[in-house]
């Protein structure tokens, strides 16, 4: 039997999310809720099959309706993904999770008692570029982790009710996650407001782990080039991750650097011999497929088997964690936070 999904919010994101649940075989949309009537009917008219409201509790008072998206601005997914718990829906929240750790830890707490699917569309750890990158990194193909750097700046879209830390570091913070599989001891962060005060549209965030491994991301919404770039080194091989590469997302360089110290009988015993070695470049092969696609059947197949998503509410809370900090940070003029 097909799980009956209704999707709250129809402005940026939502379409996205409500066309991947209609073609999903193992969904059937049920409800699209939005408060803004000519948004609403927009959608209404593609998909006649689903019913439309424009207040929320008409979905939640609906027992044939199992599980509940919440496409929304951040300060509302706390009190959309609360209320659609309590009344006994599984919820998918888009990034990032929640406004602050407390909110996040309370729709764990609530979704954990009333043994209900909670996750988070993280998508960009669903697209094909990301999982061919973890499969790499945990077959231990690039060595020891030395460090993750993020580059993701453009010009715009600047946001009323969020900084750009709140905007965009989601993005990065949970390919990191996702990527790492570690955790951080302590964060660091700056920004600056050029446009309006008390709002970041410049960010530069730092992250220390218990070992040599740093991890680094600077956000910018006022930047004359677009750059979506990671770099992920190993002690063996380093990843280029360029997402606004159309065909070679992913390349995998054969290049590094070993230190070599000379023996005691070398007339300067401390000097240090830096060795660089070049191989080949290799572009594997990725699956082309929407992430939306399979955000959507995780979801479905986490409600179906019982299990948490690649991307649960565990997953929110920790890229949560880090974006209250990297704030914290930054009002406190680059503050180290111990995480």
């Amino acid at each position: 039997m097909s799980i009956t999904v209704g999707v709250i919010g129809c402005g940026y994101w939502g379409p996205n999310l409500i066309r991947n649940f209609a073609e999903n075989e193992a969904a059937s949309l049920r409800w699209v809720c939005d408060r803004d009537a000519r948004r609403l009917e927009k959608v209404s008219r593609r998909y006649p099959a689903a019913r439309a409201a424009t207040d929320h509790r008409e979905l939640l008072a609906d027992p044939r309706l199992d599980a509940v998206v919440v496409s929304t601005p951040v300060a509302t997914h706390y009190a959309f993904a609360r209320a659609a718990l309590e009344a006994g829906k599984h919820v998918l929240v888009e990034k990032p999770f929640t406004a602050s750790v407390r909110e996040a830890e309370d729709l764990i707490a609530l979704a954990e008692a009333r043994r209900l699917t909670l996750m988070v569309d993280h998508t960009f750890i669903y697209t094909g570029a990301l999982r061919k990158i973890k499969e790499i990194v945990a077959a231990g193909e690039i060595g020891d982790l030395l460090y993750f750097d993020a580059v993701r700046i453009n010009l715009g879209l600047f946001q009323h009710d969020i900084n750009v830390v709140w905007d965009l570091a989601p993005h990065d913070l949970s390919i990191m996650d996702y990527v790492v599989e570690r955790r951080p001891t302590a964060l660091m962060a700056t920004g600056s407001c050029h446009i309006e005060p008390g709002l970041e549209n410049i960010a530069y965030v730092q992250l220390r782990f218990d070992d040599s491994m740093i991890a680094n991301f600077h956000f910018n919404w006022l930047s004359p080039v677009k750059i979506r770039r990671t770099l992920i080194a190993g002690s063996r091989r380093m990843i280029v991750y360029d997402d606004i590469e159309p065909t070679e997302k992913v390349r995998v360089y054969d290049k590094g650097v070993t230190r070599n110290q000379n023996g005691p009988d070398e007339e300067e015993t401390y000097k240090t011999l830096v060795s660089y070695r070049t191989g080949d470049v290799w572009v594997p092969q990725l699956d082309p497929t929407e992430a939306l696609h399979y955000v959507c059947a995780e979801f479905l197949d986490s409600i179906k088997d019982s299990r948490p998503s690649v991307s649960d509410g565990a997953a929110g809370l920790r890229v949560v964690r880090l974006l209250e900090a990297a704030q914290a940070s930054i009002n406190d003029g680059g503050r180290w936070i111990k995480l």
